[in-house]
């Protein structure tokens, strides 16, 4: 099962007109990549959760079969969270074994391993960790002898004095200390999990499932792994993690279908997507325009994310967005430095 259905209120504006899982991410529908993953791992038959703009998803997937899947959607009047998710597509995964991920990663996780841990532990459930090598604002997951034990705070910040040389995603560098570990929004689980997710309400797994089973004995066991894993939950998330992955190779800008630049304007470091113009003299750098964006000629963009005017005139943003200001036929939003 993807989960599909989040509002991606920290990458407001660009989900404005989609959700999170439907921005495009190098081509491609973020979901779509996935959907791949799930398949290139034999998990062919696949649950997708929706709710907020549910159609932006229907029209990134379709029946799944590009991706390697077969599909089928199960929409949340009321958003149900990331255990609710689960109950109220229970009819569809009660039968056996099932894989829940999140549908905002990209990752080469190895999918067979965490299967290999969770079926030696005899699990009802296995998370799949991941060092949190940066330190980042993710909630720490305590563990001891393979399993979890409970679900911490945020980490301590990372330090200079710290000695920490690390590359995006690369969890093999020298870090002094013990690193903290975060859940990668990949699960593995057994029918019996739905003892324990109350009916028809909204819950979340870390918060009203897990620590439950945990008082009561039950094994939720603990896969550390290793490659690579990326997480586009916010807007300078995602502009880093393109342009890192865009740097690999050997480019800096990406642009989508129906783009047309000048070949008097400045462009680098930044991610287009469909029908955007960018005028004569312009100068974009560090960018992420949406689809129709207009770049006038003479204008200046800089680490910044833009869409057009009219999508947001008349939302109201939601509280955990960056601020952004009206420039006549768009709205740009400047990225924290």
């Amino acid at each position: 099962m993807i989960l599909a259905a989040g509002y991606g209120t920290r990458l407001w504006p660009l989900t404005v007109d989609r959700t999170k899982p439907a921005i495009p991410f190098l081509g491609r529908p973020l979901v779509g990549y996935i959907a791949e993953y799930l398949s290139s791992f034999g998990c062919r038959e696949v649950v997708v959760n929706l709710h907020h703009q549910p159609e932006s998803v229907r029209a990134a997937l379709g029946d799944g079969g590009r991706f390697g899947v077969h599909l089928e959607y199960v929409e949340e009047e009321v958003i149900l969270g990331t255990s609710g998710a689960l109950d109220n597509a229970r009819h569809l995964l009660e039968d056996e074994t099932f894989v829940v991920i999140n549908g905002k990663i990209i990752t080469d996780i190895n999918l067979m391993d965490a299967l290999r841990t969770h079926r030696e532990r005899k699990a009802l459930a296995t998370l799949v960790l991941y060092p949190n090598v940066k330190r980042e604002r993710f909630s720490i997951v305590e563990t001891s002898e393979g399993l979890v034990t409970g679900f911490g705070g945020m980490p301590s910040p990372l330090h200079a004095s710290d000695n920490v040389s690390v590359n995006i995603g690369n969890v093999s560098d020298n870090i002094g200390g013990e690193l903290p570990l975060l859940f990668t929004g990949i699960q593995i689980l057994e029918p019996r999990i739905f003892d324990y997710i109350p009916r028809g309400v909204f819950s979340h797994s870390t918060t009203d499932v897990y620590p439950q089973a945990i008082a009561k004995g039950e094994r939720i066991a603990a896969h550390v792994a290793g490659g690579h894993w990326y997480e586009l939950s916010t807007i300078p998330r995602y502009l880093d993690i393109s342009l890192a992955m865009l740097k690999d190779s050997g480019r800096d800008v990406l642009m989508g279908a129906g783009c047309s630049v000048s070949k008097d304007a400045a462009l680098r470091e930044s991610v287009l997507w469909d029908d955007v113009i960018i005028e004569e003299q312009a100068n974009v750098r560090r960018a992420i325009l949406g689809d129709g964006v207009r770049i006038k000629s003479g204008e200046t963009i800089d680490n910044a994310a833009v869409v057009r005017a009219t999508l947001v005139r008349n939302s109201e943003p939601p509280t955990k967005a960056l601020k952004g200001e009206f420039h006549g036929d768009n709205f740009v939003v400047p990225l924290p430095q």
